[in-house]
């Protein structure tokens, strides 16, 4: 097909159809759902792993726990001398979830977790 100087372009019948759309996912990464290794985790502390603290109180006890304050919300960001700290209003947790010190007066949410060989897990 010719095209005159100044008009447009016009598709002919013999234009290739667009290639169909690749249909074919990529792998979904593992959910493994392991949030850290015992040997992370110190005896009489704990650890943040995103939206989780795991801690273990006494030696081969882990415990799990929601990272947001029940207070006002607030991520709770250190484990530090036996309790889980939050930096928003001073509110501090024990290591076993319940309140140690104010404002917060709900212990922290309990999340399932197990331990899977060194590995502990979102149960």
């Amino acid at each position: 097909m010719r095209q005159r100087s100044g008009e447009p372009a016009v598709a002919s019948d013999t234009t290739p159809a667009a290639a169909p759309p690749n249909t074919t996912e990529p792998p979904a990464a593992p959910q493994s759902g392991v949030l850290t290794k015992t040997s992370d985790v110190p005896v009489g502390s704990g650890v943040i792993v995103g939206d989780v603290v795991v801690t273990q109180p006494s030696a081969g006890d882990f415990k799990g726990f929601s990272a947001k304050c029940t207070h006002k919300g607030c991520t709770v960001n250190a484990v530090a001398n036996g309790t889980i700290d939050c930096p928003c209003h001073g509110s501090k947790f024990n290591l076993d979830g319940t309140v140690a010190n104010g404002p917060a007066t709900e212990p922290l949410e309990p999340k399932a977790i197990s331990v899977d060989g060194q590995d502990i897990v979102l149960a």
